[in-house]
């Protein structure tokens, strides 16, 4: 298994070559695996509206946390939650304390808008940072049955995390497919550094 290309801001000489920024963000890196087996504080679930388990990685997670992480989204989200919103649950029997529930924008319903995306990533540091779960799992939200463009998705991931104020330290962008992590990592590459931090 490949831990792929890092984007690595609080350890200026961890890997020459590779983008960095200083301050409050998430060390980035690329994954090959799968998302339910990482051991970090929490994972996120790219979830529908409704919060009651799906298909796809929503499944996944569902079945590899047992009940309870269906009985806290039941509990916790009785009218279920809004796109681009955030919340979470126990991580039931996973590896992982906490599991953070997004919903995506639903790019093949026609829900196009960039920002939504992007606000699933800001929520989920968010509520990251509530918790204060330090490592945190997601997968490329809205990139699979919800159709999102994937050389968008990656770019979504990767420029909002990169850009947003956490305490979260690892931030592991988690897929299968290994054509999907080589275009994480040419997207890690490919950061770009606000001036002065580089």
């Amino acid at each position: 298994m490949s831990d792929g290309t890092t984007f690595n801001p609080s350890h200026p000489g961890s890997a020459p070559g590779v983008a960095r920024h200083t301050g409050g963000m998430a060390a980035i890196t690329a994954v090959l695996g799968d998302i339910t087996t990482q051991r970090v504080d929490a994972i996120v679930n790219a979830a529908n509206n409704r919060m009651r388990g799906g298909g796809g990685v929503d499944g996944a997670i569902h079945r590899a946390g047992g009940p309870a992480v269906l009985r806290d989204c039941v509990a916790r989200f009785p009218d279920g939650l809004a796109t681009g919103d955030a919340g979470w649950t126990t991580g039931g029997d996973l590896p992982a304390r906490w599991v953070i529930h997004t919903v995506g924008p639903n790019h093949a319903a026609g829900q196009r808008d960039r920002a939504l995306l992007e606000s699933c990533y800001r929520r989920a540091l968010g509520v990251a940072d509530e918790l204060g779960a330090r490592s945190v799992a997601f997968p490329l939200i809205s990139a699979g049955v919800y159709g999102w463009p994937l050389s968008d998705a990656v770019a979504a991931a990767v420029e909002t995390i990169a850009a947003t104020s956490t305490q979260v330290i690892d931030a592991r962008l988690v897929t299968p497919s290994q054509a999907i992590l080589e275009e994480l990592q040419r997207a890690l590459g490919a950061v770009q550094l606000p001036p002065g931090e580089a």
